[in-house]
């Protein structure tokens, strides 16, 4: 490619581009770590975006109506710490961009929500950038149907590679946003044909503008190094009608003369030598992070052209009614429900008086009922189990193309999009997700589940048929490993209620979470109410209480979850009968029981006694209260699973297996 011939053809963008291109060469090398190759290659398509069609304002990172920009190819970070840093956003400074990948960076390895204004979610997994975006859009079309489009009309802007569009999330995401016809979704593919293995072509043959083609989409293209032409599609692709992918043909380490359109220049520094060479093709005379002011000031004011368009927006909200003003504002700094609580208090008062015996699934759409019209910013949804899950209720109608003031999304067999989209409707603001699946199917999830805890997003996980409990279907379907797995995950709190009662605290705290998201494991099976007693406190906060007091000197404490909790209580009935006291204790969530002061875990897990943990699943995140918290090995049991489920009316699958009140019994009575 004749890097002369662009250069004289458009010197104001080969400038601005090349600003990009030795910032991320020069960060790569400081570090000894990183990706330039992505960068230098997609340098003129990020110029032409932020210079022609972005909505932003650099001092202004958080204005609710900007566009969001997503770099889904994670691993080219350089790009985007330098484009926040050229256009003026005040943590983006020289210094951090020179600190790149180390210690205390702002800009880590991968952008990271919450580390740097600017970066709208984590990305790095690939596929999980655009994915998350088709989650932005849908929370774009959803504010902007409850507020209007004086308020909320802006784009979802997304740079991904091919590793993005390899990935099985991708097509997920695509089918959906090809759905719902999300016009406000524009995807710039950075098609350079490179991997960290080689060419594209060593591993796949896609046709992907055929793929994204047949998933609904429109599909433009240009040439990735032709800033007349990137600008050109990019006009295009903001009148469609339905999503857009661009593809955007670039060279990989655009300008190296000896590694630009290869593997080389992917993951690696370039080095002094080749950077010399590189600067001399891009005719930049001036050293390591120099960039000259008339640039910079240039970049700058690309950064400040949106302030006069946030200023008059600024205007129409002000002249808002004081009540509706108020309710944006709330929803979009993702404040809690005012009504929340006061529902979930009249919830359990009459639940507790009408002791209905349910499955917690039910028990979670009964909440849901009480809880959607006084928490108007909720979305729900499943992926294709809404019959299962129990996740719709009668006041929502589905979120479609004709119809986004519908609150309910049928994400199709579609696990890890679901999660990844409900991730990317928090991070747009305005939205309180939750979406539904079986709760072993948390494997096809997993990657987006994992960035909820990592970027802090309180996603809400409506997990059910959550043990061998389910029954006839198997053990395919029968999660025994997904509690010790969800609870090994940082930040996450993991639910699994014992009644009606439980699970509306459960879903009160899920609800009011800033930073954590939580699973809800819920059962199949009817389980009776089992706290008959209202009681306004929300005891499942404290994450484990004393659900049934030993009679007589206390020789055992029962420790259970969910659907273990009535046999666990059934077990004491029988060893109350032999004068052996023993007190059980309900643990909802382990995560907030250990948040608790040692004082207080001292008081449901005192010294003394024999301990059984309760539980249809594996035993691994139970020692830690069987034999820490003052218990002792030699006085420690657990009864649960020990390998894989099998297919079976659920009775006799918990009677095979020995979950059952005389088992736990007599496990009590070994240890006396």
């Amino acid at each position: 490619m004749d890097l002369a011939a662009l250069r004289a053809k458009t010197p104001d963008h080969w400038k601005l581009a090349t600003a990009i291109r030795v910032l991320a060469i020069d960060a790569v090398q400081a570090a000894n770590s990183g990706h330039p190759g992505m960068p230098m290659g997609m340098a003129d398509v990020a110029t032409v975006l932020f210079r022609n069609h972005l909505k932003f304002d650099a001092k202004a990172p958080n204005w609710a109506d900007r566009d969001r920009f997503v770099l889904s190819a994670g691993h080219g970070s350089m790009l985007l710490y330098a484009l926040l840093h050229l256009t003026g956003y005040e943590q983006a400074t020289l210094e951090e961009v020179k600190n790149f990948r180390q210690w205390g960076a702002r800009m880590a390895g991968h952008p990271e929500y919450g580390h740097l204004e600017g970066v709208e979610t984590t990305t790095g997994p690939l596929g999980q950038g655009i994915s998350t975006a088709v989650g932005m859009a849908i929370a774009e079309k959803s504010m902007a149907a409850r507020f209007g489009k004086k308020l909320v009309d802006h784009k979802i802007w997304v740079i991904a590679g091919d590793g993005c569009l390899m990935e099985g999330i991708s097509q997920e995401a695509i089918g959906l946003a090809g759905k719902q016809e999300l016009d406000n979704l524009i995807v710039l593919w950075d098609n350079n044909n490179i991997t960290i293995d080689g060419r594209v072509t060593v591993s796949d043959v896609t046709d992907q503008k055929a793929r994204f083609a047949a998933s609904g989409w429109d599909v433009l293209s240009c040439d990735g190094h032709d800033a007349e032409d990137i600008d050109r599609a990019l006009t295009a692709a903001k009148k469609a009608k339905r999503p857009v992918l661009v593809d955007c043909k670039t060279l990989i380490g655009f300008g190296s003369p000896n590694k630009a359109d290869s593997y080389a220049v992917h993951g690696a520094p370039l080095g002094d030598a080749e950077i010399k060479l590189t600067r001399e093709a891009y005719g930049w005379e001036h050293g390591p992070f120099v960039i000259p002011a008339d640039i910079k000031a240039e970049w700058e004011a690309i950064g400040a052209k949106g302030a006069a368009e946030r200023a008059e927006w600024e205007a129409r909200l002000a002249a808002l009614p004081a009540g509706k003003r108020a309710e944006f504002e709330r929803q979009m700094a993702r404040g809690v429900a005012p009504k929340l609580a006061g529902a979930i208090r009249a919830f359990k008062k009459a639940q507790s008086e009408a002791a209905p015996k349910v499955a917690t699934r039910k028990a979670s759409e009964m909440v849901l009922a009480a809880v959607n019209p006084v928490v108007p910013e909720t979305i729900g949804g499943s992926a294709d189990l809404t019959g299962s899950n129990l996740t719709k209720t009668s006041d929502i109608e589905d979120f479609m193309p004709g119809n986004h003031k519908g609150r309910y999304m049928r994400y199709g067999i579609r696990e890890h999009a679901m999660a990844a989209a409900m991730n990317g409707m928090y991070l747009h603001g305005g939205v309180r997700p939750y979406g539904g699946t079986f709760f072993c199917f948390t494997d096809y999830a997993r990657g987006a589940m994992r960035l909820s805890s990592l970027m802090g997003v309180p996603t809400v996980y409506v997990m059910t048929h959550d043990s061998i409990g389910l029954g006839e279907d198997g053990p395919t379907h029968q999660p025994v490993e997904h509690l010790a797995i969800c609870r090994a995950t940082p930040n996450t709190w993991t639910f699994r209620p014992a009644d009606v009662i439980e699970t509306a605290e459960a879903w009160e705290l899920a609800l009011s979470s800033e930073r954590t998201p939580s699973v809800l494991a819920l059962s199949r099976q009817n389980l009776p109410t089992l706290r008959t007693k209202h009681e306004a406190k929300n005891l499942t906060a404290k994450g484990a209480y004393v659900i049934a007091e030993a009679e007589g000197k206390r020789q055992a404490i029962l420790m259970a979850t969910g659907s273990e909790v009535e046999i666990a209580l059934k077990a004491r009935a029988l060893l109350q009968a032999e004068a052996i006291g023993t007190r059980v204790v309900s643990m909802p969530c382990m995560e907030l029981f250990a948040a608790q002061d040692e004082a207080y875990r001292k008081r449901i897990l005192p010294a003394g006694g024999v301990r059984v943990a309760v539980e249809a699943a594996i035993r691994q995140p139970w020692d830690r209260w069987l034999l820490g918290e003052r218990g002792m090995e030699r006085k420690a049991g657990f009864v649960g699973m020990e390998g894989f489920g099998a297919s079976a009316p659920a009775e006799r699958l918990y009677a095979e297996f020995g979950i059952t009140p005389e088992a736990i019994a007599a496990k009590v009575k070994s240890l006396l």
